[in-house]
């Protein structure tokens, strides 16, 4: 398999932003690499796995982003170079470690990768974490294309190591989803093994040292803005106009985009920012003085904005300055929103095309739904039997995950979902104020992550609920990445594997049981003990719903030349009841005109829970499954 992001110094090659960020960690001398799985910023810890035995490093997928800042944090306390990713929430669950390691600083370079998300494309809130900069301490880098990515990335483990302090690199979706030309760079030598040094008026953070360490924080924040007035990615480009656009970190590529499309080149002046937290005030002041009007292009929050504000009146620089105004502070920027911004900046009379309204072609509609064969899919269609059978109303609070999309019909089942392991915690608040049946959905990667506190906190307040942990055995949403349950680590190395059943055993759930949802009448007989239990003993119960992604599995049956079977639908018995299309879901499964199903041989991926669905056993085997193909599921 080719490894772009090995290729030789000096090679330009075409890189996803983040692989371009990978080969910057590559270049910079990483030692030590560590992260969570979460959309936009995956891709990064995979690539550094794919090349980690190859280039001499360490890497792990750790089991939440806490765990992965405070590994990563702990390497370069010892001196080697490390670099943690995670999308935007994540920081929020790594926020203790990360606000600390401020004050404490590093020994090696530490890079922090936020990986930012606006416009919600995979997450549950658009969030600017530039602010986490602002609120730690800590500087904040931004690129505007994979090439300055990887460079900046490359430069900022030497920065961090010379000011012993951690730095946040700042991507959003659009950069690490984006592809362009990277020129590559030296790999160097490594160090991957360090020394700890004890201080611990440094690395203890009791409030008589923190006291201490903090007023030293402050002065190293000015120093490090200094240093930041030299910093080769922040360029003024003064074409002497009175006009002046400061464009942050991906801003900048929009707003020289959208320059040409006015046929402004060169006509307005540029400030290209890389740094926005801390700013650099002397090159910024530099653009305020040769201008009369100042517009901030900036996706999400008025940060350089606000900064900039407060340096005009500071220096009593009397200017017009523009941003929120005209720059949308809700979802990402496009090109569009940008010139239309410029435009009224400048105050040009613009009018974007007219859309193309003449296609005579009706999209058909294509809602989100699970995968042919997820076993959530069945799960759900089980869970929703077992409480109507029990005639159970329970509230289901949910989780993030594939999962999530039981939220939507047939299944409506997710009432709550609000963060990584928030539904055994929400749970917990309400079994002690509602008097409906709870019960908690968590996948297995979640549970791991963010769920297990939350089940002894039920065990040890005696919270009634039950916890489904929906084992697909991979962390499937973000591209199929190991966790602890798998008995793989990220570089494919096998590992102990662990169970979440025996965990809930350890702490003391009574009833425990682990089931297959393929095996429909099992699996709701168990569910149905399991509600009984909970609602009649007023305790915590945990089923285990195990089964393999069926992506993972068509993945390996192709990997190894393995057919895949697939049903059918016996015409004469089908009544056009419409269980398998309506009730079930599946998306391999369309209804006929006259309301009969058809199953699609090229999507069905052979699960074989629509015959066990289908009241009048008219869906038999297409093309059976072999024996080879059963054993991949386990």
């Amino acid at each position: 398999m080719a490894k772009p992001v090995l290729e030789k110094e000096g090679k330009t090659v075409f890189l996803l932003g983040n692989e371009a960020i990978a080969r910057g960690a590559i270049e910079g001398g990483i030692g030590f690499a560590s992260a969570y799985p979460g959309t936009p910023s995956t891709e990064i810890i995979e690539t550094l796995a794919a090349v980690a035995r190859e280039v001499g490093f360490y890497v792990e997928w750790s089991t939440n982003e806490k765990v992965a800042l405070e590994a990563a944090y702990g390497a370069a306390m010892s001196g080697v170079r490390s670099i943690t990713a995670m999308k935007h929430v994540g920081v929020n669950v790594a926020a203790d470690p990360l606000m600390s390691s401020a004050y404490t600083g590093v020994k090696g370079g530490f890079v922090i990768v936020s990986a930012d998300d606006p416009g919600m494309w995979s997450s549950q809130n658009e969030q600017d974490n530039r602010y986490y900069g602002l609120h730690a301490f800590i500087p904040v880098f931004e690129a505007y294309n994979p090439n300055e990515a990887k460079e900046t990335v490359r430069m900022l483990f030497e920065f961090s190591e010379r000011f012993e302090h951690p730095v946040i690199f700042r991507s959003t979706t659009r950069l690490s989803h984006s592809r362009g030309p990277v020129k590559l760079g030296k790999i160097p030598e490594r160090k991957t093994r360090g020394t700890f040094e004890k201080k611990p008026d440094r690395w203890t953070l009791i409030p008589a040292y923190s006291r201490k360490l903090r007023r030293k924080l402050v002065e190293k924040w000015e120093n490090i803005r200094r240093e930041l007035e030299e910093w080769p990615f922040n360029k003024f480009y003064d074409y002497g106009s009175k006009y002046t656009i400061i464009a942050s970190g991906l801003a900048y590529g929009y707003v020289m985009d959208a320059l040409e499309e006015l046929n402004l080149r060169e006509k307005v002046n540029i400030l290209k920012i890389n740094t926005p937290v801390p700013l650099p005030h002397g090159v910024v002041l530099k653009a305020l003085e040769r201008s009369e009007k100042i517009l901030v292009v900036e996706e999400l929050e008025p940060i350089v904005e606000t900064e900039v504000k407060k340096l005009a009146f500071e220096k009593g620089v009397d200017l017009e300055i523009h941003g929120k105004d005209l720059v949308p502070q809700v979802g990402e920027l496009d090109l569009n929103r940008v010139i239309k911004a410029v435009a009224s900046f400048m105050n040009i009379d613009y009018k974007p095309p007219e859309p193309v309204t003449n296609i005579d072609v009706e999209i058909p509609p294509r809602p989100p739904t699970f995968c042919p064969g997820c076993p959530h899919r069945a799960t759900f269609y089980i869970l929703k039997k077992a409480a109507n059978k029990l005639r159970l109303k329970p509230v289901y609070s949910g989780d993030i995950g594939c999962y999530s999309l039981g939220v939507l019909p047939p299944f409506e089942e997710q009432d709550i979902i609000v963060e990584m392991g928030g539904s055994i915690g929400v749970a917990n608040g309400l079994a002690h104020t509602i008097d409906q049946p709870l019960i908690a959905i968590i996948g297995d990667s979640t549970f791991f992550h963010a769920g297990i506190p939350g089940l002894i906190n039920a065990v040890y307040n005696n919270a009634p609920m039950l916890v489904l942990v929906l084992d697909n055995r991979i962390t499937a949403m973000t591209g199929h990445q190991p966790h602890p349950g798998t008995g793989l680590r990220a570089t494919g190395e096998k590992t102990i594997m662990i169970d979440p059943e025996k965990i809930a055993r350890a702490v003391g759930v009574e009833y425990t049981k682990t089931v297959d949802p393929y095996n429909v009448d099992e699996a709701q007989k168990v569910l149905e003990e399991a509600l009984k239990y909970v609602v009649e003993r007023k305790k915590p119960a945990l089923v285990v719903m195990k089964r393999a992604c069926s992506l993972l599995i068509y993945r390996e049956a192709l990997r190894r030349g393995i057919e895949n079977p697939y049903y059918r639908v016996i015409e004469d018995k089908c009544t056009a009841c419409g269980v398998c299309y309506d009730f079930f879901g599946c998306p391999s499964i369309i209804p006929k005109p006259d309301g009969k199903a058809y199953i699609d041989p090229v999507t069905c991926t052979g699960c074989g829970v629509c015959a066990k669905v289908c009241p009048f056993n008219a869906i038999v085997p297409g093309k059976p499954a072999s024996e080879e193909w059963n054993k991949l599921w386990f």
